[in-house]
């Protein structure tokens, strides 16, 4: 669902909010004042403010559907053009049960896409639970999140905080030129030409939380160096931070972002060569798979040669129900021993719990290759589960009890 479809634009001024509340998302019943205050159960004498905003929010507390709020009915129907608003409209009004299914509906909607303006309104509506879950988004799928347009929507509070943050999986270069869109949007909404000094001044303090020294001297003197937000003296100091024995105070962060720690579920119990001569020959090994949480498949652990070092070329695809969710096509070295060598996809791809996927490699190299054995349908890899079956997509012998894909590589 693209980002553009969550708007980070609100209701202004009383008037405007309660019209629009009703017009589009909770319509409420009209019923007579006298009846209301027998069912609410409010005294006709004069009760103060306080009082009557006790009795209110109690009243809300004990009655949690609709149907019991004077609403027409219990069913809520949700679009993403109206959500946001309408998640406004339940928190204003304290309909915690229209609230929930919002939040329900943006969870299910959530993708890297429209994690940065979600992030955003979360944030807004003080909504933890889907916070958390937009920050697992943009942790792992964080290039994709920063170079979506929803990045370029979001408010500067949150800007600076998407910039603090260690745990993004993403090169600073890419961080550099996904703040500088930003600014150009920025300098578009406050009217002002897009220009080196104007996107410097829009990113006022959050400049200084871009770790531009951890970046590679190729990549700082491709990027930041010419990209004349910088000031000479900063651009002076940084050269001299790369290469002087002496080096500068610098006003950025030098130190490298943690990022996340891929995870790897080891489905083989042994491993084994020679005896059954198991061979690469340009065939498909392939095998599926379910967990029972959401996660992040980022690559493949693969087997290489048996007979010494030896380069493959590898074609790798992820797919769900047929249909092609990632694929990479790459080489990677073995070095004849029983280890695993890492494969990534180019993107690290959200996979839903209790959902079967189909992950499969096509090896071309040297042929005789290690391979699993004793393989196991069920594995248990810190919080994730996983189940295996055999696929049909598998031509090479691979299955569940053993052949090939060894290690699923995810974060979580």
């Amino acid at each position: 669902m693209a980002a553009e479809l969550f708007s980070t634009s609100l209701p202004h001024g009383e008037d405007e909010e309660e019209e629009e509340t009703k017009k589009n998302f909770v319509q409420l019943s009209e019923p007579e004042e006298s009846a209301e205050r027998n069912t609410v159960g409010i005294d006709d004498g004069d009760d103060d403010d306080d009082d009557d905003d006790d009795e209110r929010l109690s009243w809300q507390g004990a009655h949690p559907t609709l149907r019991e709020r004077y609403m027409y009915s219990d069913e809520v129907e949700l679009d993403a053009d109206t959500v946001l608003a309408t998640l406004y409209a339940a928190k204003k009004y304290i309909v915690p049960a229209v609230a929930k299914a919002c939040v329900g509906f943006l969870e299910t909607s959530l993708e890297a896409k429209n994690a940065c303006v979600l992030l955003s309104q979360s944030r807004l509506f003080e909504e933890a639970e889907l916070t958390e879950r937009c920050w697992e988004v943009i942790d792992a799928q964080a290039e994709l999140a920063l170079r979506s347009e929803g990045f370029c929507e979001i408010d500067r509070p949150t800007l600076e905080i998407v910039l603090q943050r260690e745990t993004l999986n993403i090169r600073e270069a890419a961080v550099f030129q996904a703040a500088l869109s930003w600014a150009a949007a920025e300098c578009r909404r406050q009217g002002l030409a897009v220009t080196p000094r104007n996107q410097r001044t829009v990113l006022g303090k959050a400049l200084y939380l871009l770790r531009v020294p951890s970046m590679s001297l190729q990549e700082f003197a491709d990027g930041p160096a010419q990209s004349e937000v910088l000031t000479l003296a900063e651009t002076h100091n940084i050269f001299l931070w790369y290469t002087a024995t002496n080096k500068p105070q610098l006003d950025f962060p030098v130190g490298k972002r943690v990022g996340l720690a891929p995870q790897r579920c080891h489905r083989f119990q042994a491993s084994a060569y020679r005896s059954n001569q198991w061979r690469y020959r340009g065939r498909c090994d392939s095998i599926q798979f379910a967990v029972d949480r959401r996660i992040f498949m980022a690559g493949l652990g693969l087997y290489g040669s048996s007979g010494g070092k030896a380069e493959y070329s590898v074609r790798i695809e992820l797919k769900r129900q047929g249909t092609l969710l990632a694929q990479n096509l790459t080489k990677f070295l073995s070095d004849g021993s029983s280890s695993t060598f890492p494969v990534w996809f180019e993107h690290p791809v959200q996979v839903e719990q209790d959902t079967f996927y189909t992950v499969s490699a096509v090896l071309d190299g040297n042929e005789l290759s290690y391979f699993g054995q004793e393989g196991m349908t069920e594995v248990q890899c810190g919080k994730v589960t996983f189940q295996f079956q055999c696929s049909s997509d598998s031509t090479n012998g691979t299955g569940v009890q053993g052949g090939q894909i060894p290690e699923l590589i995810f974060y979580c």
